[in-house]
């Protein structure tokens, strides 16, 4: 009988256990899903395109941005792009080009003397026209957070064209915004690349991340000296 009992009472915990499990999983399930909603709508009425911008411009009903910021990706061990960067860097040549703004910033990691994105970015681009002078190299973009953070503080600037993928672009714009940047997203993709899925999955949980991160405002990794970006990029060489 005693034994009976036990079974019984343990039975209704695990089902009360299970239960407050499952309604916490389903809340925080929600949680992510509105965070990630949140981000995503807030952002996405920013995300345009080349042409609607240059009409903008051309009907005086838009200024030009004080830069173009081009976030960086991964460089292969022989010291080139990544097909992805590449994009991301080809479209930023082609905003600056057509005077939509007349500074780059090149923001991505270079926080070891063997990996260098930033350096890569901007040769590729000096190599297609663009003067030396006009890019300038954010070395301690080490995240996104970090990049749009820098990008106000480090560079001074009010107003971004960001150029990434459109997975990314989300977020991107939406971390510029909450550093009272005036940012407009313009996505560069030409393919899909293997390994999509789990990018967006794992960008899902980053725009949770940044979510938090832009209310609590974090300092980045580094700070540093002020450049401003209406100046010359030179100063941020380092080699």
């Amino acid at each position: 009988m005693i034994r009976k009992i036990n079974k019984d009472f343990c039975r209704k915990w695990l089902l009360r256990i299970s239960a407050v499990s499952g309604g916490l999983v389903i809340l925080g399930l929600a949680c992510l899903g509105t965070m990630n909603f949140y981000v995503k709508h807030s952002a996405g009425k920013k995300i345009t395109t080349i042409e609607t911008l240059l009409e903008a411009q051309e009907a005086n009903t838009a200024a030009q941005a004080d830069a173009i910021l081009v976030l960086g990706a991964k460089v292969k061990a022989n010291g080139e792009m990544s097909p992805m960067l590449k994009e991301r860097v080809d479209a930023g040549i082609e905003i600056y080009q057509k005077g939509l703004a007349k500074k780059i910033i090149m923001s991505g990691d270079h926080g070891r003397e063997d990996y260098d994105e930033v350096n890569t970015m901007k040769s590729y681009a000096v190599e297609r026209g663009v003067p030396s002078e006009d890019i300038f190299m954010d070395h301690a973009g080490f995240s996104t957070y970090e990049s749009m953070y820098r990008a106000k503080e480090i560079f001074q600037t009010e107003s971004v064209i960001v150029v990434t993928q459109k997975y990314h672009l989300y977020r991107a714009v939406y971390d510029a915004q909450a550093f009272s940047m005036k940012a407009a997203g313009v996505a560069c993709d030409q393919a899909v690349y293997r390994g999509d899925r789990y990018r967006k999955l794992r960008e899902m949980l980053a725009r949770v991340k940044d979510f938090g991160y832009t209310i609590l405002k974090p300092e980045p990794t580094f700070l540093g000296d002020v450049i401003p970006v209406s100046g010359n990029g030179n100063l941020t060489n380092d080699i």
